[in-house]
């Protein structure tokens, strides 16, 4: 298993949930769970193999020995499943705030949607809060999934700010929301 060099921890485990640095093994169904889901990210272009292969090469694997990595990326399971894949990005470690990403097996978000997120969302705040000692989680995200601000405003994130007419969507334009949490003293 891969291991993150500033991580105390290398998994964070809640029930039969858990989070563990990316495996090199889930890159393709990250890839086609990205492509499916191309409508709520900003990802231009469905990806390739040879792409997928050339980011986890060039990009994911040097990850893990960097001080202050840029983002840290994890393979979400359930058992020993990868269900998700998520992590943060845009780290800002002068600041001490990161952005939230997942994206969840696309098969299993009609039925559970909520229960992954809640789960995937008390992993990765314990990475970020207590492990890393961050003060701020973020998240962006174009206002397509109202399902998704319940999960957050559970979790007590707080909407902090709405871009109006913000990304370019099927021939529209649609807003962008931006949630945050502080972490609790």
């Amino acid at each position: 298993m891969n291991s993150y060099k500033i991580l105390q921890k290398q998994c964070f485990q809640d029930g039969e949930f858990k989070l563990i640095p990316i495996r090199h093994q889930d890159r393709y169904d990250i890839m086609r769970w990205r492509n499916e889901q191309m409508y709520h990210l900003r990802q231009s272009k469905s990806l390739t193999e040879a792409e997928q292969d050339r980011y986890f090469d060039e990009v994911v694997n040097k990850l893990f020995d960097q001080e202050q990595p840029e983002q840290i990326l994890f393979s979400f399971l359930e058992g020993e499943q990868c269900i998700g894949y998520g992590g943060l990005v845009h780290i800002n470690w002068k600041d001490k705030n990161a952005e939230l990403s997942f994206i969840m097996n696309t098969a299993l978000e009609k039925q559970r949607f909520h229960e992954i997120w809640h789960a995937y969302l008390e992993l990765i705040e314990k990475v970020a809060f207590e492990d890393l000692g961050l003060h701020k989680l973020y998240t962006y995200a174009f206002d397509l999934r109202p399902c998704l601000y319940k999960v957050f405003e559970d979790k007590r994130y707080v909407e902090d700010a709405r871009l109006r007419d913000h990304v370019a969507l099927n021939g529209g334009f649609a807003d962008v929301i931006i949630h945050s949490k502080i972490r609790q003293k």
